[in-house]
């Protein structure tokens, strides 16, 4: 999902680099009322704008209308502590660089708002920086898909979802759109031939369409598109063959909510409560963010607490497991771990991901820890690397929406310290 404002970021080349952007040093917000040039506003599309995103992806509720994720009523499941003092010093090789790096200076590198490193379910290192404490919650843009992912192909599982049905058996207002013959199964795995673009760098991408209906951008004087997330998907033309590629489209995540809730007659925020926030005892409430008719943006609208997501993926490292309780069925998670084809994957041509596949709305490397990752632009990511026992939720605001900015640090990073805490 990318929400980026490219015409902002064009403005200021090079961008200021993370010590220089940081919200609090720029004192955005601060004041009764903040002074005109400290002000961060949607109307004119600041919030969406760097360096105010340093800001505004933490406290997003501020902006647009929200629905609450509630966390239950029982204590919080607690993350014991085991901080290692020597991670910081980690070195590696970014991707196509001669030099090296520390993991200090990559989280700077990529503008790391928080971040939380598990190893056998312990906490062994965890930092925020700028606005971020360890109670507030952030956007976590696409890695929001994987959340839904999961539970999509958990009510698949269960039978409420037929993956080889066409969408249209549950939402027949699709059927004469570019979803009307696209099964469940291409939805999850992104295979739809769908005319949509996730340029970010292109101002006339469907994505900027997308986020306008749902209300997340302002619109320009005039407009007369659709003006919710449904009435988008209804405009939606075929583009190519189903099936045949991988084609990351934010749009499929949101198919996909409805048709979460045909299955479950619930919301996606409800369903997300009900399944995951109350059965993981996570620490906060979450929240989605949801257009004019209170539709949830599943294709990037959750906004968490980092230890949250760490939690979640560490409920993934174990199988689908918490506290001895199945809380997604085993073969769900061994589905997602498997991967899709590669074969598909390699189409899309993602450099910094040669070899990788994508599952129920999972990245997957099949690398030889059997890593696996949710990603969301800006930086936003859940890391699960079974082998070493890690897990990794990071949140960031990189001036530059795309993950492929932030991939050659971020990945031999990750890696570097997987092997660094099996030894």
């Amino acid at each position: 999902m990318g929400l980026g404002t490219e015409a902002a970021l064009a403005q200021q080349q090079p961008p200021l680099n993370a010590a220089d952007s940081d919200p609090v040093k720029m004192g955005w917000m601060i004041g009764s009322p903040p002074p005109a040039d400290k002000l961060i506003q949607f109307s004119n599309g600041s919030h969406f704008a760097f360096p105010q995103t340093r800001w505004s992806f933490a406290n997003f509720r501020r902006f647009v209308p929200t629905s609450n994720i509630w966390r239950g009523d029982s204590a919080a499941s607690p993350l014991p502590r085991a901080e290692l003092a020597d991670i910081d010093t980690i070195t590696f090789q970014p991707l196509g660089q001669s030099g090296t790096m520390t993991w200090a200076q990559s989280l700077a590198a990529n503008y790391t708002d928080a971040i939380v490193v598990l190893h056998k379910g312990k906490i062994v290192y965890e930092r925020y920086f700028g606005v971020m404490n360890q109670h507030a919650t952030h956007i976590a843009m696409s890695v929001t898909k994987s959340f839904f992912g999961t539970l999509g192909a958990t009510l698949v599982a269960e039978g409420k979802l037929d993956e080889k049905a066409p969408v249209s058996q549950y939402i027949p207002e699709l059927r004469d759109t570019a979803y009307g013959d696209a099964t469940v199964r291409q939805v999850l795995d992104m295979t739809v031939g769908v005319k949509y673009s996730e340029n970010y760098a292109d101002p006339k991408a469907e994505i900027f369409d997308h986020v306008r209906a749902g209300g997340l951008v302002p619109r320009p004087p005039g407009y007369s598109g659709p003006t919710s997330f449904y009435g988008f998907l209804e405009t939606l033309k075929k583009e190519g063959q189903h099936g045949e590629a991988f084609a990351y489209k934010t749009v499929n995540s949101d198919v996909l909510g409805w048709l979460i809730r045909r299955a479950s007659g619930k919301t996606v925020g409800e369903l997300l409560s009900e399944r995951i926030w109350q059965k993981l005892g996570m620490e906060q409430d979450a929240y989605m963010l949801i257009d004019s008719e209170g539709t949830e943006f599943a294709g990037g609208g959750l906004n968490a607490a980092v230890r949250d997501l760490a939690r979640f993926g560490e409920m993934m490292r174990l199988d689908g497991t918490h506290n001895g309780q199945q809380i997604v069925p085993k073969a769900v998670v061994d589905d997602i771990r498997n991967g899709g084809r590669k074969s598909d994957f390699e189409k899309a041509g993602y450099r910094t991901l040669p070899g990788w596949s994508y599952r129920d709305m999972w990245w997957v490397s099949h690398n030889e820890h059997g890593a696996f990752m949710a990603r969301g632009v800006n930086g936003q990511a859940i890391y699960v690397d079974p082998k070493a026992e890690m897990v990794i939720a990071r949140f960031g605001s990189h001036p530059l929406a795309a993950n492929a900015y932030n991939d050659p640090t971020t990945l031999p990073a990750f890696d570097a310290l997987a092997r660094h805490l099996m030894q």
